[in-house]
């Protein structure tokens, strides 16, 4: 009996067609990162994108796992910190570093995702809602935990203060994009932190 004959291996690089691809959604948005942008980016045609990575909603979660491993990490090694006030201003500074990258779209991959999202996008919002919210709910409970260690006030209120510190950060994203520069940025995440609750 012959051997199976195998499909040809893929001749391009598919991390590397990923990172592109990251850099359009980056760029553009989930809807503005047509598929003519998306394929000649990743220097591949629209049948093997389809054949590695699936349709354009599948090839964004890849895109956004990837973001989650690198430059969107900071909230996973914000909650990390010892102290409460020390994950806020990790948090703050992953989200300066993140949207003032050199070589990269400014602002943060999820908020430019979701700005302009069609009928053609809702999932996509709908994931991203979900993303954002889990960021959010992780801080709360990091900082609930601090509450409950007295590294925060016993009144401290969890969930304002994580939904202060996510808008803070969603308000650095619009600014990177509009061209604030990281020290401007700091001085931003500085000013946030002045009120940050005594212990």
């Amino acid at each position: 009996m012959g051997q199976v004959q195998r499909g040809r291996p893929r001749s391009f690089d598919a991390e590397a067609a990923l990172s592109e691809a990251l850099n359009v959604f980056w760029e553009h948005g989930y809807e503005g990162a047509s598929l003519a942008l998306l394929t000649d980016a990743m220097g591949i045609s629209r049948k093997s994108m389809y054949a590695a990575f699936g349709n354009k909603e599948d090839l964004f979660l890849r895109v956004l796992r990837l973001y989650e491993q690198g430059p969107g990490s900071y909230p996973r090694d914000a909650i990390a910190e010892q102290t409460a006030r020390e994950v806020a201003r990790t948090y703050l500074e992953g989200a300066i570093q993140a949207g003032t990258q050199p070589g990269r779209p400014a602002g943060c991959l999820g908020v430019r995702a979701a700005l302009a999202v069609g009928v053609t996008g809702e999932n996509v919002q709908g994931i991203l809602t979900a993303w954002r919210a889990k960021s959010q709910a992780d801080l709360r409970t990091r900082f609930q935990q601090a509450i409950e260690e007295g590294d925060l006030p016993e009144d401290a209120d969890a969930d304002l203060i994580s939904r202060y510190l996510t808008t803070v950060a969603d308000g650095i994203a619009v600014q990177a994009q509009g061209g604030a520069d990281r020290e401007t940025l700091r001085r931003v995440a500085a000013a946030a932190l002045d009120n940050w609750p005594p212990a």
